[in-house]
């Protein structure tokens, strides 16, 4: 209806809609039968005391979507219109076979993603990932967001797959003063977030029947998209330090491990700081493996009581590491920006998936983020947050030391913005009967269980994200969460 929609005669938009929707009426019941004259534009408009303007417009919206035919001094006619495919001899299409697939879409469609349900009945949700609307910088990135807006660009186009100059020149920068790595701008890639980084080097580095080394448990998105791409599961075993490299494979065969996913800096989501002997013995194996090692830093600016652990990539001396870093735990999960370092042999390749997968990221945001980190503004909104969240943390652990002394376990309290509370006295399969408690009481919680991939005996476990939440929501919600774990215990 564009042509309708944008009438000259605003006033008669309206009429010319009514007319063209009596004429869609009459064909569909039968009245202008399919070869039926329709009245001239001139009969038409007298009859109903419009003006001719409009029921020309209205012909020609009919003509353009195929509905009725016209030629130069000829009266318009209805067109013929294909028939409707009858029901009766219509099949049921299978919900459970989907032929028209590629086999990495019937990889897709096999992974059941577990929806993560919502506090329906209050606004205390511990939800992790999560982080408060009201710590954004609003100021700051509005006046950084209107002084690009005014500045003056010869010509608006696509800029390089591999992100805005500014913002990969910037990082560059920050990436040595804030995680210890050095990196050419040129090595710098700019994502739509962390999960188009992981996608990439599924895609990327894999191969269907290919191997992948995981922790386990880890970051369940991370471990489908490598699913997804047809790679098979090696799950490495996890304790109070991160990943234990003992449980790399030592098979050195054709179907040997080709890629290990890792969080060294903080594990998703047990919370280990990998140790640099561990760090040492992952890239010697990496090397002797011909492996690549991915390296999710999630939110490796957030470390409490210690600066941050320096990145792993930073003393990769054999080009085996892939860094990925966000900015969804700093600023926004909204903003879908990241970043990866690579190693020069992969930059080409990955560039250019880039560009076939999505061209770019957005340049305005790139471009305020780049303004924000030069400025030092970023930075110092960074250390504001970390106080702040280390402020909430707090709370989070004296709440659990008043609420549930001597039943509760927390781990993963030196850095990031979760922890996880075991419950020692409690199954895993309580986990979800728990869950559900709480969110009656208006209480989100949610259980470890699906980020496990292998099943084995262990405690209830629930991961409490803060960073979104007030002290006093902390603190009542624990409250809440005690009395619905003391009725279990019961």
């Amino acid at each position: 209806m564009d042509q309708l929609s944008e009438s000259p005669h605003g006033s008669g938009t309206g009429t010319a809609r009514r007319i063209y929707d009596m004429l869609r009426g009459q064909m569909a019941d039968g009245t202008l039968p399919t070869g039926a004259r329709l009245p001239s534009t001139r009969a038409l408009a007298a009859d109903l005391a419009v003006s001719r303007t409009t029921v020309t417009a209205v012909y020609e919206q009919l003509a353009a979507e195929g509905f009725v035919v016209t030629a130069a001094g000829r009266a318009a006619r209805v067109a013929a219109r294909p028939a409707a495919p009858e029901s009766s001899n219509a099949r049921p299409v299978s919900a459970a076979r989907v032929p028209s697939l590629s086999a990495f879409g019937r990889r897709v469609a096999e992974i059941a993603a577990p929806t993560l349900p919502v506090a329906a009945n209050g606004r205390i949700d511990f939800l992790y990932g999560a982080v408060a609307a009201r710590d954004f910088p609003a100021l700051i990135w509005r006046r950084a967001y209107q002084a690009e807006l005014l500045r003056q660009h010869d010509s608006l186009y696509y800029v390089a797959p591999e992100g805005d100059a500014s913002l990969r020149r910037a990082l560059q920068a920050y990436l040595r003063r804030a995680r210890g790595l050095v990196c050419d701008a040129e090595r710098i890639l700019v994502v739509s977030g962390t999960q188009q980084a992981i996608d990439l080097c599924a895609r990327l580095l894999l191969d269907p029947g290919d191997a992948f080394a995981f922790e386990d448990p880890g970051y369940l998105i991370a471990r489908h998209s490598f699913e997804a791409a047809g790679a098979r599961l090696v799950p490495l075993a996890v304790d109070e330090y991160g990943l234990d490299t003992r449980s790399l494979p030592a098979d050195r065969s054709a179907r040997s491990v080709r890629l290990v996913y890792a969080t060294p800096s903080h594990q998703f989501p047990l919370g280990g700081v990998l140790p640099i002997g561990r760090r040492l013995e992952l890239l010697a194996w990496a090397q002797c493996h011909d492996a690549w090692v991915v390296e999710d830093d999630y939110d490796g600016e957030f470390r409490y009581g210690q600066r941050p652990i320096d990145a792993l990539q930073s003393i990769d001396a054999n080009g085996r590491v892939i860094y990925i870093g966000t900015f969804s735990k700093a600023l926004s999960p909204h903003l879908r920006l990241g970043y990866m370092a690579l190693p020069a042999a992969l930059v080409p390749v990955f560039r250019q998936a880039k560009r076939l997968s999505d061209r770019h990221a957005p340049v305005l945001e790139q471009r305020v983020l780049a303004s924000l980190i030069d400025s030092g503004a970023y930075e110092r909104h960074v250390r504001r947050v970390r106080r702040e969240y280390e402020r909430r943390r707090a709370a989070l652990l004296d709440a659990i030391a008043q609420w549930l002394p001597e039943r509760a376990r927390v781990a993963g309290t030196a850095a990031g913005l979760h922890v996880v509370l075991w419950l020692p006295q409690l199954s895993s399969r309580d986990e979800a009967a728990i869950v559900a408690a709480a969110h009656e009481k208006g209480v989100g919680v949610y259980p470890v269980a699906p980020l496990f991939a292998a099943k084995r005996p262990r405690p209830a476990g629930l991961i409490l994200g803060y960073a979104s939440l007030t002290v006093d929501e902390i603190r009542r919600g624990i409250g809440v969460l005690a009395a619905v774990i003391d009725a279990f215990e019961r």
